[in-house]
């Protein structure tokens, strides 16, 4: 969805490496990765007209993180999660949507803060 199969190709060769190329702060991260992903499909389905813009921020966040095929991987596996997660969910823009999304951003900006004042 987010990135090509050949990106997940060469994840796949990388997998041996284990985690030398994990960070301390890769769980928040990937909560983050996977917020976007819900936000995205939340709020289009939602009218929002938002158009890339949880996709494009997504991918400012491959730029800057994505430094392997397999972290590149590991966040698109986490954005999908989150879109596919709720597109099973919900079929149409609902109160509990509405909240859904309040949360994510709410929660979202918490981790990105959090990021920010954590990473190096």
């Amino acid at each position: 969805m987010l990135l090509t199969a050949a990106t997940a190709t060469g994840a796949a060769g990388q997998i041996a490496l284990g985690t030398a190329d994990s960070k301390p702060y890769d769980e928040r991260l990937m909560r983050l990765s996977e917020i976007l992903g819900a936000v995205h499909y939340l709020r289009e389905l939602c009218g929002a007209n938002d158009g890339q813009v949880w996709r494009d921020r997504m991918k400012e966040l491959m730029d800057s993180e994505g430094s392997t095929a397999l972290r590149r991987a590991k966040l698109t596996r986490s954005f999908n999660s989150g879109y596919r997660s709720y597109s099973r969910t919900y079929n149409s823009c609902t109160p509990s949507a509405q909240t859904a999304i309040n949360r994510f951003l709410a929660e979202g900006s918490e981790i990105a803060d959090g990021l920010i004042k954590s990473v190096p």
